[in-house]
């Protein structure tokens, strides 16, 4: 019982990354976008949010540093895949490799420098809770902020004309096109809240998750957070606890390469995969969707003469 809200609070750390990139590349594919970059543009926001952490000396500066990153990255995506109607498929793959790249190149001089954790929050009573409390309301600001978007996203999608617009362009651009909707535009939007979110997602894993940066880090998680919008099928609450199992399995993985869970450490890393396909597969006996965006997902958008 005494080791329960360290498991819990380490839980909560390592799915919070996983969250906030899923979150934000859900609102790209509701629209009708298959954005493949997320791990390219986690690594970038990674690099750059460290790097701007450890030259200004501030950690709030780093994430938001981090952030705009990432949405640069989507940037360039947008121009391509929404400007140019290039294969979304060949461009999220070639953003991921060009964000592998330049996150080495710009993390070089910072290899190894650690970084001071970000003091973090209490919810005052709250926080007092047995144990949940020290697990789930005193926690880093990015956490807290990650509960907000899970419930702006929810919330904007579902009860909001501009979600109504943005679903509406995911689900039939030609359709929307023809009423008048400005499709492009929201796309462009979506991809670049995308962006946003993987950046951020990236910078916690350097300034909060580990507070260092080594090339390759974010370990294949972008592609877990797509995965986490496939078994989410168009529904966030399946995407937090979808994020929240994976963070489970990370944390199991770490107990037991120290030996204090009896199973090989390979089998839990190879877990959150294994799910994903076993997710996959429900999901296409039963007939549903991998996405509320599935009927234009990944076709670009040209309006008619």
């Amino acid at each position: 019982m005494e080791m329960l809200p360290l498991v819990l609070a380490s839980i909560t750390v390592a799915a919070t990354p996983l969250l906030i990139a899923a979150l934000g590349e859900h609102v790209v594919e509701r629209a009708g976008v298959l954005n493949l970059g997320v791990e390219g543009m986690m690594i970038v926001g990674a690099a750059c949010g460290f790097a701007a952490a450890v030259l200004t000396d501030s950690g709030a500066f780093g994430l938001l540093a981090g952030a705009l990153a990432g949405m640069l990255l989507a940037l360039v995506f947008a121009i391509l895949a929404i400007g140019l109607a290039t294969n979304q498929v060949a461009t999220g793959l070639a953003l991921t490799i060009l964000g592998l790249g330049l996150a080495g190149l710009i993390g070089a001089p910072f290899v190894g420098q650690p970084r001071p954790p970000i003091a973090p929050l209490a919810l005052p009573g709250l926080s007092q809770i047995p144990i949940i409390g020290p697990a789930i309301f005193r926690a880093d600001p990015v956490f807290f902020l990650s509960l907000v978007l899970i419930a702006a996203v929810a919330f904007v999608l579902n009860r909001t004309r501009a979600g109504l617009l943005l679903r509406a362009v995911g689900e039939n651009h030609a359709s929307a096109h023809a009423l008048g909707v400005p499709v492009r535009r929201i796309r462009l939007y979506a991809v670049l809240f995308g962006g946003l979110m993987a950046g951020l997602a990236g910078a916690y894993l350097s300034l909060i998750y580990t507070r260092f940066w080594s090339p390759g880090m974010t370990a294949g998680r972008g592609w877990i957070a797509l995965a986490l919008v496939v078994f989410a099928a168009g529904h966030v609450w399946r995407l937090v606890l979808g994020a929240y199992l994976f963070g489970g399995l990370t944390v199991a993985q770490l107990h037991a390469q120290a030996g204090a869970i009896g199973l090989p450490s390979q089998l839990l890393s190879a877990l959150p995969y294994i799910m994903t396909i076993l997710a996959l597969l429900v999901l296409a006996v039963s007939g549903r969707r991998g996405s509320g965006a599935a009927g234009s997902l990944g076709q670009p958008f040209v309006p008619e003469r």
